[in-house]
Order: C-alpha cells, then sequence, then structure tokens
C-alpha cells in the first residue's frame, strides 16, 4: 500500500468514526429541543435539512442528478417511499429518545442487520448460509426473551429496524448519492413539514419563535445535525472496504445504549440483559462468517475455475 493510499484510508477511518459517532451521541441532541413536540422536531428536521443539502448542492455544482430523476417515475416514485419510511424512522426514534426509550431504540439498530438479511430471504428470495441462519434464529430468539421482559413487544425497536431496513433496500434500488438522495427526500418531505408548523403556528403552538433565540437556533441546527454526519459516511464509503464499515456501524447503537444506560439511567432488568446478549451473540456469529467469506473470496480472485456468481447468489451482504 502506498503512502497515498494509507493516507487516503485514514481519512476514510477518521470519517467514518465520524459519522457513526454523531449518530451514536445524537440522543444528546434531541432532548435540548424540548419543549417542541416529537412531530414538530421532525418537521423542523424535515425542512432545515432541505435547506442544508440545498446549499451543499450549490457550492459543489451537482443539479444533473434531478433533471434525471424527474425524468424517471418509478425512481421518483421509489424516492416518495424512502422518504415517507425515513419520516416514520426519524419520528419514532425522536420520540422514543425524548420519552425516555434510549435503550430500546438503541436495540433497532443493532437488529436492523438480522432484519435486512431476513428481508432479502422473503423479498428478494436470497439464500442464506447456515451461521447467517443461526444467527437470524437467534435474534428471534432475543425478541421472544425482551418481549417477555418488556411485557409487550419492544415495538419501537422493531419499527425502527423494520423502517430502516426498508429504507436501504428502497434506496439500492434508487442508486442516488447520500447528499443527493437526501435533498431529494427532503424535498418531498418539505411542503408537508412546512404546512405542518404553519399550522402549529397557527394555534400558537410553535416553540420556534415562542422559546427564544437559543432554541430556535437549536431547531434550525437540526439540518445540520441530519446531513453532516451522511457528508461524512459519503467520504468514509468511497476509502475504506465495506467489511470495515460494516464493522463501523456497530459504534453507533453503542454509543446510543452506553448513553441510555449509564447517562440517562435507563433500567436494564436481567431479562433485557438477556435478550442484548443473544443479539450480540447473533452479530457477532454474522460478523465471523461476513470475515470469513470475505476471505475466501479474495483467496479465489484469480482461480480459472471458479465460479463467483454461486457465492455471490448464496450470500447476503451484512
Amino acid at each position: 500500500m502506498t503512502g497515498e493510499s494509507k493516507g487516503e484510508r485514514r481519512i476514510g477511518l477518521l470519517n467514518g468514526f465520524a459519522a457513526y459517532g454523531m449518530w451514536g451521541l445524537v440522543p444528546l441532541f434531541w432532548p435540548l429541543l424540548k419543549p417542541a413536540g416529537a412531530v414538530e422536531i421532525l418537521a423542523h428536521r424535515m425542512v432545515w435539512s432541505l435547506a442544508f443539502v440545498g446549499v451543499a448542492l450549490l457550492f459543489v455544482r451537482r443539479w444533473a442528478w434531478a433533471g434525471e430523476l424527474l425524468r424517471q417515475p418509478r425512481r421518483l416514485a421509489l424516492v416518495a417511499v424512502a422518504a415517507g419510511v425515513i419520516t416514520v424512522n426519524w419520528g419514532v426514534y425522536i420520540w422514543s429518545v425524548n420519552h425516555g426509550h434510549v435503550v430500546e431504540a438503541s436495540l433497532g439498530y443493532f437488529i436492523n442487520p438480522l432484519v435486512t438479511i431476513a428481508m432479502g430471504v422473503l423479498l428478494l428470495k436470497e439464500r442464506l448460509r447456515p451461521v447467517q441462519w443461526a444467527a437470524v434464529g437467534i435474534g428471534f430468539a432475543a425478541v421472544v426473551v425482551l418481549t417477555v421482559g418488556y411485557g409487550q413487544p419492544p415495538w419501537i425497536s422493531l419499527v425502527l429496524a423494520f423502517s430502516f431496513a426498508t429504507y436501504g433496500l428502497v434506496k439500492k434500488k434508487v442508486n442516488l448519492g447520500g447528499i443527493e438522495s437526501l435533498a431529494a427526500e427532503t424535498a418531498i418531505q418539505f411542503l408537508p413539514a412546512l404546512g405542518y408548523l404553519v399550522w402549529l403556528n397557527s394555534r400558537g403552538d410553535l416553540t420556534f419563535a415562542t422559546e427564544g433565540t437559543g432554541h430556535a437556533l437549536l431547531l434550525a441546527a437540526t439540518g445540520v445535525v441530519t446531513a453532516l454526519p451522511l457528508v461524512c459516511f459519503g467520504a468514509a464509503a468511497i476509502r475504506v472496504p465495506l467489511s470495515t464499515l460494516g464493522l463501523l456501524q456497530y459504534l453507533a447503537p453503542m454509543f446510543q445504549f452506553m448513553l441510555g444506560v449509564l447517562y440517562f439511567h435507563e433500567a436494564m432488568p436481567a431479562e433485557r440483559w438477556a435478550g442484548f446478549a443473544l443479539v450480540w451473540a447473533a452479530l457477532c456469529l454474522l460478523t465471523a462468517d461476513a470475515w470469513r467469506a470475505a476471505r475466501q473470496v479474495r483467496a479465489e480472485v484469480g482461480l480459472p475455475r471458479v465460479s463467483t456468481s454461486a457465492t455471490a447468489s448464496t450470500s447476503v451482504d451484512v
């Protein structure tokens, strides 16, 4: 590896740590926006995110994708689906953090890889390796244990996991860059979000103009909080291997979990620890299997009689 490539990889790793670190620490931000409710915060996030990415696109002068997207109704419809799904994800996450459910929210992102694999099997008819089946089975057992512990299914975790997995599936089909995708999605979200804020203002319930300048600036900062990690992630994705990004993705829910337990002092009875332990065991299996599969593929590169399509058809990206 040359000095230049080492430098690029170092930059990529720093951006990866920055992206997942910001996503992991974001539970500290949402409570600062009270007394605004979760839906008002969500609406501001949509409006200010579009403003931020609009400025970013003006700076880099990348607009050609917008015309192409408008001429492709199917892709535009998929962007609308992505916008709807991520709206649910954002709204539930903000509500859960501001109502004392940070640990349960972190669980959603821990089990997201397992849900993504399950969706690949059910929707895309993908085939799993035995270790992946074992991981999914352990993940299902974890949900059962947590359901017993909570006295009900961990619906916050399940909504976050399924919505984010669906979002990832749709974005894969749309195939837009990170900033461009966020711009398209928030453009669709913008008018409903702005309309909701206008309606709140007409009722005298909009906190943006009644809680002081600092509160207004914090609400406006939701655009930066949304877009900046995505910019760092984009810089990381083009510089480090996907296997490395796959490991880094666990930083965010781990930080969220630690914040929930150590900072917000959320309860962790024995059955909840048991459920999380099962989830972590499943993720360890997935990670080990992914590394083994990656080494096998690298070993097979250049061998004339090895079919790479067979490997691809029996594996699921994790």
